[in-house]
């Protein structure tokens, strides 16, 4: 399972926890300007724009998990079991997509969410693996720019469904539109505490502070991880001027969702934790383990943008103390 919100302050930031009971051989990876993936329908994309985000690479072709464009155009793929089914064709044609070319078709060659709508109206997106012996991934997506629009992704029965998403945030099932129906249960919730009232001679108080959000979900599940999320986007703050105030509040956002490990099981010896949590900007990629709290920072500048290879950062798992 996973969670992902945008963050608008001065700059556009994003952020996203990868939850999961397995490693997937994640790495920090840069794609460079004019890196060419050859695509399953025959196609060759020269992409435009160099990209930066958490993948497994394989044969020199970077499976993004999550990344950003050096102009600020985000894309995040989440788990959606069940629900995601994508179109069958027997043959392939140019409008042919597979869900895990969607990084470099949207990311390699947009900028705006505009544009990627328009894009998206005349491709499917095919039930084609990467390679025998692997699976499709089932997944949706929610994407956002540098202007704070935000779209998700879905194909239900093989129908691509194309929401525009007005909160920014993104977890797993059920289908975007129950999500955002969803909110409204959470609608009288605040951040202020009740105001005392009277009942006959007697006076009901809450003394302890947080008490306008009871009943704010603290489980592990998708719809409760999504309204937590938006509670803690819609009333945290940090000073929007400083990239470091907004980096660390974003992981704080993140870390109330996060899954602590033995907590939710997904099978008989395998437990869901956050294997990672990302903050990313289209000049950083910013991250920690679960099993390393210090916040690591990758780069992206214009040398790694225009570079002819992919350079790759292997992620750092033991905790790393600042000793006095």
């Amino acid at each position: 399972m996973c969670t992902a919100l945008t963050y608008k302050k001065e700059k556009m930031y994003y952020g996203r926890n990868m939850d999961l009971d397995n490693s997937f051989n994640e790495e920090v990876a840069i794609t460079p300007r004019n890196y060419k993936f050859n695509y399953k329908n025959g196609e060759i994309c020269q992409i435009k724009f160099s990209m930066i985000g958490m993948a497994t690479v394989i044969n020199n072709y970077p499976l993004y998990a999550e990344a950003i464009n050096e102009r600020g155009l985000f894309l995040a793929g989440l788990n959606f079991p069940k629900s995601a089914k994508f179109k069958h064709l027997d043959k392939l044609d140019k409008y042919s997509i597979t869900p895990y070319e969607l990084s470099p078709a949207i990311l390699g060659m947009f900028d705006n969410i505009s544009d990627v709508k328009n894009y998206l109206k005349d491709i499917n997106i095919v039930d084609v693996p990467f390679m025998k012996g692997l699976d499709v991934a089932s997944l949706h997506w929610i994407c956002a720019d540098e202007n704070d629009n935000s779209i998700v992704i879905e194909c239900v029965d093989g129908k691509m469904n194309v929401y525009d998403n007005p909160v920014g945030v993104l977890t797993n099932n059920p289908p975007f539109p129950y999500h955002l129906q969803n909110l409204n249960i959470i609608n009288n919730l605040t951040n202020i505490n009740p105001t005392p009232t009277n009942y006959k001679d007697l006076i009901l108080i809450n003394d302890y502070v947080g008490a306008g959000a009871i009943g704010l979900p603290g489980d592990y599940s998708s719809p409760s991880r999504f309204l937590k999320v938006f509670f803690g986007k819609k009333y945290s703050f940090c000073d929007p001027k400083d990239e470091n105030s907004c980096v660390s509040e974003l992981f704080h956002i993140l870390d109330s969702v996060c899954m602590v490990k033995g907590c939710v099981k997904t099978g008989s010896e395998n437990y869901d934790i956050t294997r990672y949590s990302s903050v990313l900007t289209k000049q950083c990629y910013y991250y920690k383990t679960y099993s390393n709290n210090r916040i690591c920072k990758v780069n992206f500048d214009e040398t790694r943008k225009s570079s002819s290879k992919l350079e790759l950062f292997k992620l750092e798992y033991e905790q790393d103390y600042r000793t006095f």
